[in-house]
């Protein structure tokens, strides 16, 4: 194909130099033919000649213009005078005739150039006028040059310039052949048609599959990517081409897909969802990476933990209900009645009181829910789990689960840290600044260094052995990121007396209402202490 327009092209233009070309070597001929006859009309003594003598093969008009005809090459040297008779010829025979042209132009005074046909054939002419010295037309002269060698000039010039077409096609012919192999290198011998079917499934493979795919050249900006990596990263088509830094904001995501963190199936978090990806250079200096949601699956990962907690709370108190129906029926046995009525009164006001201490201060009833749980389950694991007195929170939370996913992250991450501790202790404090919610969790366990507590915040930190079903170090960068998503932000501190405090604050949480002391309504009971132990 490049061959062929090569080929073309040359043709083409060696026709469109050759076609001017003779319209040029036409015009050169007859502006020469012109200047021959300027010259013969200016000969000295030319016009007295015509007036002094008469027309003869061998008078001193005739020979004049067979002298400048041999001297300048012409085919002839026409001289007439004003009534268009001839004084010279070529063939003397004609010498005395009239011209077999008009020559009506040119005795007017005008000069004249034209290619036309003649005694002699078909010739480039120039007619000048013939001046006396007064200035007067005298006469004429006529100069003509043989139109054959005009043609033979072209036809001269043909050779030659199919000698540089050919050279020029040689040329083209070796870069195309050129181009085709280095075509044919980068494209791995594949040919158009097989091309236009891979663009096609990768199209249909792309946007296809359910796992985010990302194209990355030498210089870190965007090549290509499908529309479940937009979903995953929040990107949009526009991003394409721009660098990855410049769309996605700092933090461990961005530095995973550009590489700055190494490893295989590294754990990001982009908004809400937990990714999973796998980055692999490409010999172009850039890369490809490969993104999966995790989201449900470290969501049924937390819930299938909560489940086992539960299931080991329900086994203890299983093993504790039959405790306490042995010590009712041998009081039942022995006959002590009173003592059997406020043995169950006791055991029974207990879970209760837990209840109802939560449900006093926390109305949601996602999150309430999640605290009596919670209490059951660090009961079980000898932990008491203490609700502050300073915990206020109506019922009108714009997004429960958010706070849900906050708290039940940092009160697990509280119970791993005091479980097996001596006088374990977690203390929980939920309240209502306005529309803000606070959320403050706090242990007596080892607590964080100073100079790690920015950097449990980050995706993958964790000192715990991962669990059979996926890996840890995602529940704190969560809490970061959701507290973030509203424009708040979370923090580590040190607790009095030892231990962590967890601190998060989420703003615009709760939609307008009534004051949170109004929205409470019960007042809560609280404990000369200053808070309610729950699950003790």
């Amino acid at each position: 194909m490049q061959l062929a327009i090569a080929t073309g092209v040359t043709a083409l233009a060696t026709g469109l130099f050759l076609a001017p070309l003779g319209a040029q070597l036409d015009d050169q001929a007859m502006r020469r033919a012109l200047a021959i006859a300027q010259t013969t009309a200016a000969e000295h003594r030319l016009d007295d000649a015509l007036e002094e003598s008469r027309p003869s093969r061998h008078g001193p008009v005739q020979n004049a213009a067979e002298r400048i005809r041999a001297a300048t090459g012409a085919e002839y040297v026409v001289i007439m005078d004003k009534h268009g008779v001839r004084w010279s010829h070529t063939d003397p025979d004609k010498i005395g005739h009239h011209v077999s042209t008009d020559p009506g132009p040119v005795l007017s005074g005008q000069e004249v150039m034209q290619i036309d046909e003649g005694t002699l054939g078909r010739s480039a002419r120039g007619k000048v006028p013939l001046r006396d010295a007064s200035g007067a037309v005298v006469g004429a002269v006529s100069v003509g040059i043989a139109y054959e060698s005009v043609q033979q000039r072209l036809l001269a010039t043909v050779p030659q310039l199919l000698a540089y077409a050919g050279g020029a096609l040689a040329m083209g012919a070796l870069a195309a052949y050129l181009v085709a192999r280095r075509l044919q290198r980068r494209t791995h011998d594949l040919a158009f048609s097989d091309i236009s079917a891979l663009l096609a499934e990768r199209e249909a493979m792309l946007h296809g599959i359910r796992e985010g795919f990302l194209a990355l050249d030498g210089r870190g900006r965007i090549r290509l990517m499908n529309d479940e990596a937009q979903r995953l990263l929040d990107l949009r088509a526009e991003d394409i081409g721009r660098p990855l830094d410049a769309v996605l904001p700092p933090g461990r995501t961005t530095d995973v897909l550009a590489g700055r963190v190494s490893g295989a199936d590294l754990l990001a978090v982009s908004g809400q969802r937990v990714l999973v990806a796998n980055r692999m250079p490409t010999d172009d200096g850039g890369a490809v990476v490969t993104l999966r949601d995790r989201t449900e699956l470290e969501r049924l990962g937390r819930e299938l933990d909560g489940t086992r907690g539960l299931i080991d709370a329900l086994r203890a108190q299983d093993h504790e209900h039959a405790n306490r129906l042995h010590t009712l029926l041998g009081l039942l046995e022995l006959g002590l009645y009173e003592e059997s009525v406020e043995f169950v009164t006791r055991a029974v006001g207990v879970h209760r009181v837990t209840a109802e201490q939560v449900t006093e201060r926390v109305h949601d009833p996602l999150l309430a829910a999640l605290l009596v749980g919670k209490a059951t389950v660090a009961a079980e694991r000898g932990v008491a789990l203490r609700i502050a007195a300073g915990t206020r929170l109506p019922d009108r939370l714009v997004d429960p689960h958010s706070l849900v996913t906050v708290l039940g992250n940092l009160v697990d991450n509280a119970l791993d840290a005091t479980s097996g501790e001596p006088d374990a202790q977690v203390e929980v404090e939920i309240r209502a600044d306005g529309r803000t919610a606070v959320v403050r969790v706090s242990d007596n366990g080892p607590g964080v260094p100073e100079a790690r507590r920015a950097e449990i915040f980050t995706e993958g930190w964790t000192t715990k052995e991962p669990p059979a079903h996926g890996q840890r170090g995602i529940g704190l960068a969560l809490v970061r990121r959701l507290a973030e998503r509203y424009g708040g932000g979370a923090e580590a501190g040190e607790r009095p007396g030892g231990g962590a405090v967890f601190t998060v604050t989420v703003p615009d949480a709760l939609s307008d209402g009534p004051p949170a002391a109004a929205a409470d309504g019960t007042g809560g009971a609280h404990r000369a202490d200053g808070a309610t132990e729950a699950g003790r």
